[in-house]
């Protein structure tokens, strides 16, 4: 398996090393998986090519709301 090095400052090491102890795992399978988590995609495949595709007539876009129509909110104190 190819390996990389990594340089981190004292602060990021040290939250590094508490994430993976607090996993019971190690420091390498923690920058692992938050690398593998980050670069996935969270999207299916051609999930965007689907935006205007559909051909309906019926479908209307909703008039949008005023600002104005919003409730007060309560406060707390």
């Amino acid at each position: 398996m190819p390996q990389l090095s990594l340089y981190l400052d004292d602060r990021t090491l040290k939250a590094v090393e508490n994430k993976a102890k607090a996993q019971k795992i190690s420091i390498s399978k923690f920058v692992r998986e938050a690398i593998e988590k980050d670069i996935q995609s969270n999207w299916p495949k051609d999930y965007f090519a689907l935006f205007g595709s559909i051909k309906d007539s019926t479908f209307k876009a909703p008039k949008e709301l005023k600002f104005e129509s919003d409730k007060s909110k309560a406060k707390f104190e």
